[in-house]
């Protein structure tokens, strides 16, 4: 399967093995840091969907469980 830099629109170059495979990608490093950006974004997204649900806790009551072993 050949692959075509138009499926990967970041991708700048390819870095193949032997048989062709692609192994690596060279990244513009602005198109590297918005992908990091993203991934940020969704793991806080992702956290603050687990715990949607809890009761916020208070200052006080943060830093005293913060404390605790």
């Amino acid at each position: 399967m050949e692959t075509s830099i138009e499926q990967y629109p970041f991708a700048q170059e390819f870095i193949t093995d032997s048989q062709g495979q692609v192994r690596k990608v060279i990244l513009d490093i602005a198109d590297y840091q918005r992908l990091l950006e993203a991934l940020e974004d969704e793991g806080l997204y992702r956290a603050m969907q687990d715990v949607r649900h809890e009761t916020p806790l208070s200052f006080d009551a943060a830093l005293q469980a913060l404390e605790q072993p």
